[in-house]
């Protein structure tokens, strides 16, 4: 019997989100590819692991009991080939950065740019998923670090330690040629054509629950947007749409506005394990963030009035 690592690593993507498809795309493979790989692996041991069907992959028997050996063995992998990155200084290695997708247009840009300048040898891998999705991936050894959205009091998974970066405002963010607005109240903002997000980014349920709670009931231009297009449409007019303050950086074709009364705020957090070592890369990751955040958030800066530094230990 034969399992080749890369197999394995296959057969836990697809057991993890249920589609040979997301599973593809997650980890950079044609999908055709990832199938002869699980057919592969399920040669070797003789055994069918996968059940297909129109409505997703589900695990059999045989599958269940191959799980936990599986990601067992990737993680002694990972352990592995961490340590022997550390001897080799930072030279080589690799990181798994997850992230929301307002993170990854705006901070997490600027942390790469930092970290690659620094470390050229080391590979870097970008997960962009909703925080509860990259704290599942961070909880089953899938990533090293998370940047991801905490509001309020939120328990960490086991295993997880979860460190306060910033706290950041939310905004109003409209086309640069529209009349210029200091501040939006939600009242305001509530008649004003909106281009929203799709529904499964924290930053949408967060601004639906705003209006629930104020009992307002928003004018949708457009939506169900990913980050990328919602930014496209309100440069072009569409409507206006709220996003992180960070977001709003470096982006002539955009004007934003302090939402007030009431003001709307969203903490910024790293997610880290807290029951491995982390490697020598992962650890130059971890400071290339804290440093990057301290630089944003510094006195003096565009965004000093609009972000709050977090206490760290």
């Amino acid at each position: 019997m034969r399992m080749k690592l890369e197999h394995l690593r296959s057969f836990e993507a697809v057991a993890r989100v249920g589609s040979f498809t997301r599973a593809a795309a997650e980890l950079f493979v044609a999908q055709p590819s990832l199938s002869r790989q699980i057919g592969a692996l399920e040669a070797d041991l003789g055994t069918e692991l996968l059940r297909r069907a129109p409505s997703g992959v589900s695990l059999t028997a045989a599958g269940e009991v191959l799980l936990p050996i599986a990601r067992r063995m990737l993680g002694d992998a990972q352990s592995a080939r961490a340590q022997l990155d550390a001897l080799a200084g930072l030279r080589r290695g690799s990181v798994r950065l997850g992230a929301t997708p307002t993170l990854c247009v705006s901070l997490v840009a600027d942390v790469l740019a930092a970290f690659r300048a620094a470390h050229p040898g080391i590979e870097l891998h970008i997960t962009e998923a909703g925080s509860r999705s990259l704290g599942e991936a961070l909880d089953q050894g899938a990533l090293d670090l998370a940047l991801v959205v905490t509001r309020g009091a939120q328990a960490p998974a086991p295993a997880t330690e979860l460190v306060p970066l910033l706290s950041e405002e939310l905004v109003v963010v409209s086309a640069a040629d529209d009349a210029p607005l200091s501040e939006v109240t939600l009242a305001q903002l509530a008649r004003m054509p909106q281009v929203t997000f799709n529904r499964s980014y924290d930053l949408r349920v967060a601004t639906d629950a705003a209006f629930a709670a104020a009992g307002l009931t928003p004018t949708i231009a457009v939506e169900g947007a990913e980050m990328d297009a919602v930014l496209r449409f309100v440069e072009r007019g569409v409507g206006v749409a709220v996003v992180p303050a960070m977001v709003g950086i470096g982006r002539p074709a955009l004007r934003s506005a302090r939402l007030v009364r009431p003001q709307l705020t969203r903490t910024v957090t790293l997610a880290r394990r807290t029951d491995v070592t982390a490697s020598a890369a992962a650890s130059a990751m971890q400071q290339a963030i804290f440093e990057t955040v301290d630089r944003l958030a510094a006195p003096g800066s565009e965004l000093a009035q609009r972000v709050r530094l977090a206490p760290r230990a």
